[in-house]
């Protein structure tokens, strides 16, 4: 059963939970339908599971050839792989429905949008180029989006403004543990950024942008009335100390600095949605 539970990633899987409920509360007026709520996170998790799932089925073989991934169940023969691929398609078909029954239809879309684009177009694509992790944070942003259209049933500014802050810190994220694991991802076959530029000045460059883009992005909830002048000069401190470790990272080019870039990254998103739930208005 451990196996099974780990073809869906819980931990990778519980950010895409909060990111949701965070969406979730930023749209909902009190009351809470906490039935309601309890039904779209449970049929996000549904999903999201599913796409884990299915990701780890279509990589199982590069899975093998990577030190960092080689002891997961498929790679290391615990689970058999058309087991995976029931379970994955099983946990897809419950937790869309439950989303398109039970939320509302544009929630369950936003879900399949997320499944598909997840496996069909980053999956395949880590093979191909490295422009992957740009396509590839786009169904890591969409849940904050899910949360929002779960309450409201419609896209709106605020909801982009959620997905733009969640797909933009995601670049220097995935770019630092690209460089934490660039040697992996060669031996995978994976074209990751860092893999294909050797004195890694390409990927300096785009982590230093993206930390830049950051910091006016995520004032967009106070310029749109979502928080107070708070929040936005916790998303000002946040983002200038996030971009100090992203420089330290592009200067430097080491894999320290690209871990501590990555240990900024997850300490800076939890914060800053923190900061923002509290700061509601």
């Amino acid at each position: 059963m451990a196996d099974y539970i780990e073809l869906a990633k819980p931990r990778l899987n519980f950010l895409v939970l909060v990111t949701t409920a965070v969406g979730y509360y930023m749209a909902v007026r009190w009351p809470v339908d906490w039935l309601h709520l309890l039904h779209a996170l449970v049929g996000t998790a549904l999903t999201a599971a599913a796409a884990s799932t299915l990701n780890q089925y279509a990589e199982r073989r590069p899975d093998a050839l990577m030190p960092r991934t080689a002891n997961r169940p498929l790679p290391a023969g615990r689970v058999e792989p058309a087991h995976a691929l029931g379970l994955g398609i099983a946990l897809a078909a419950v937790g869309l429905a439950q989303l398109a029954l039970l939320v509302n239809p544009l929630t369950a879309l936003l879900g399949a949008i997320t499944l598909l684009s997840y496996i069909l177009l980053y999956t395949p694509m880590k093979r191909w180029t490295s422009l992957c992790t740009i396509v590839g944070a786009i169904p890591g942003a969409i849940p904050p989006v899910m949360g929002w259209t779960a309450v409201r049933n419609s896209l709106g500014p605020e909801a982009l403004a959620l997905f733009a802050i969640l797909f933009i810190w995601q670049m220097p994220h995935f770019l630092a543990i690209a460089i934490l694991y660039r040697r992996d991802y060669a031996a995978g076959g994976f074209r990751m950024l860092p893999v294909i530029d050797p004195d890694l000045s390409m990927t300096s460059r785009q982590i230093i942008i993206y930390c830049l883009c950051l910091l006016p992005v995520s004032l967009a909830p106070a310029l749109m009335g979502m928080a107070s002048a708070a929040y936005f000069a916790a998303a000002v401190a946040l983002g200038l100390v996030f971009l100090k470790f992203g420089l330290s990272c592009a200067s430097a080019r080491t894999r320290p600095d690209a871990r501590k870039l990555f240990i900024a990254s997850i300490v800076y998103l939890p914060l800053l949605l923190a900061v923002l739930m509290m700061d509601k208005r």
